[in-house]
């Protein structure tokens, strides 16, 4: 019973030394200059409790005094796994950490320095999570081989790994097929993550880029899921290929009466004023006439990055219609109608 209750005492202990250093890397002292500290709490906190309490309980564990027969090799055994599998969950969780930190810089980074940024966050995504997935497969192989029956049919299964490697690849040839696309379109620079495409008519940014799906974020908010396979094997538009600068436009419907050169030289000193505006493309052209007795106007404008393009058309649409309404409000959008004398 004593020895039960000296586990206990090391598992608490262990687990209390984590908590200690939890709460030292929240401190002032360390959290808010440390940046590291902060992703380390946040994604290593139950998994270092987990792993420091079973570390403890497997190092303090004493197999003929504690328990007898093949009641200690299942304790054992426990224990074994348990550590295999919480040691696995800290460092995927530790490494999750460290390139948060990088992936949270990358995002603020924008001009001409973006398009480099989303090829680094497009490539340490899909890195760490095939680091994850191959720590994870050695963790199962390490547990299988706790059990002795497993180690005893060891050589038989290096000898039929062959096979089993040729049917597996068969049952499993589409998943294995996205897998290698994933890791294609990730280092071929294909598509990255922010890159804005035309894919089956719809327009949008990639939001997402998996293994096996890549998630396309269309300008009405829906999500276009679509495996990564269809990358590889179907043509599409990719806006920002070779530079994350991107053309904008903004679309109003007015009435004959709008003068046009005014509301284009109106529109030229705006951007000229407006700090997204990268001062290289910008138009306004009458695009369509509309059964409904209006003109449609398209305003062009290019601006670094999607995200500047963005706010850049919405302050440029705000901005004409503020002055399409104070200077010519007979041009505001109306509807004809003729009667019979």
């Amino acid at each position: 019973m004593t020895d039960w209750i000296i586990m206990l005492v090391a598992v608490l202990a262990a687990v209390a030394a984590v908590e200690v250093v939890r709460r030292v890397l929240r401190s002032r002292l360390i959290g808010e200059k440390w940046v590291l500290a902060g992703p380390l709490v946040r994604r290593c906190t139950w998994p270092a409790f987990a792993t420091a309490a079973v570390v403890a309980a497997y190092t303090v564990y004493e197999p003929g005094a504690m328990a007898d027969g093949e009641a200690n090799q299942n304790i054992q055994r426990l224990l074994s796994l348990a550590m295999i599998g919480s040691v696995t969950w800290l460092v995927i969780q530790a490494a999750y950490a460290v390139t948060d930190v990088v992936l949270d810089r990358l995002i603020r980074v924008e001009g001409e320095r973006n398009l480099r940024a989303r090829r680094i966050r497009t490539q340490i995504a899909l890195v760490r999570r095939v680091a994850s997935a191959v720590v994870i497969v050695v963790a199962l192989g390490a547990m299988l081989f706790t059990f002795p029956q497993v180690r005893a049919l060891g050589a038989g299964l290096l000898a039929s790994a062959g096979i089993a490697g040729v049917v597996a690849g068969i049952a499993a040839q589409s998943t294995l097929g996205n897998l290698l696309a994933g890791l294609q379109l990730a280092f071929s620079d294909a598509i990255r993550l922010d890159d804005v495409v035309v894919v089956e008519d719809e327009w949008g940014r990639i939001e997402e880029l998996t293994l096996t799906y890549v998630v396309l974020r269309l300008w009405d908010e829906r999500r276009l899921v679509l495996p990564v396979s269809y990358f590889t094997t179907t043509p599409f538009e990719n806006w920002t290929r070779h530079g994350s600068r991107v053309i904008g436009h903004v679309t109003f419907r007015v009435d004959w009466s709008v003068p046009v050169d005014e509301l284009r030289t109106e529109l030229y000193h705006a951007l000229r004023a407006h700090p997204l505006w990268d001062q290289k493309d910008w138009t306004l052209q009458v695009t369509d006439v509309l059964p409904n007795g209006l003109v449609e106007l398209r305003a062009l404008m290019s601006a670094a990055d999607s995200a500047s393009a963005w706010d850049l058309k919405c302050d440029m649409r705000e901005h004409l219609v503020a002055f399409v309404r104070e200077k010519y409000p007979e041009a505001l959008p109306r509807f004809r109608l003729e009667t019979p004398a």
